[in-house]
């Protein structure tokens, strides 16, 4: 991630909004690590650049596209998506979470659940409940609490077919 000038970018706009518990997901991680599993060249394009965080006290979708809005005016080409995890049960049909590490942790795939922020040393931390083995490794698999609920495992399916992950990345193990 270092080696991306690009991410360090991403990385830094987001610590710059001080958002509570802020970190980038999803495909920004998940996308990184498997392009550079492929050897590619160069970067796999994201349809978004998933910024979470968690703030209970105000779950407004309003301070989301505030935060969002902010983003576009640093760095209007990359395509944000700001969510507050907070409040992210109520669409995913979940009990409320109770913190960033819970929420990721009912996301559909394991590898997609890992985050990454800048701290105030400039140092990059990762936040992986689930470990990140399955992700340095190229395997897909549904999450624990995926794999409990037969909707979410539906899901699962439809995301990774969707999302043509194994067009894309060849190399993966998709379960």
């Amino acid at each position: 991630m270092r080696n991306s000038a690009w991410h360090m970018e991403a990385l830094r706009a987001v610590a710059a909004l001080n958002l509570p518990d802020g970190w980038i997901a999803a495909g920004f991680v998940r996308n990184l690590v498997w392009d550079s599993l492929h050897a590619y060249p160069s970067m796999t394009p994201l349809n978004d650049v998933d910024v979470i965080y968690y703030d209970a006290a105000n779950i407004d979708k309003a301070a989301e596209k505030l935060y969002e809005e902010k983003l576009r005016a640093n760095l209007p080409e990359i395509p944000w998506s700001v969510k507050n995890q907070a409040r992210m049960h109520i669409k995913n049909g979940d009990p409320p979470y109770s913190s960033i590490e819970e929420a990721l942790m009912n996301w559909c795939e394991t590898p997609t659940a890992v985050g990454a922020r800048i701290d105030t040393e400039g140092k990059i931390e990762l936040i992986a409940p689930l470990g990140i083995a399955d992700l340095v490794d190229g395997v897909c698999r549904p999450t624990p609490l995926t794999l409990g609920k037969p909707e979410k495992i539906n899901e699962y399916r439809e995301r990774v077919k969707s999302k043509r992950w194994a067009e894309t990345w060849p190399l993966l193990k998709i379960s």
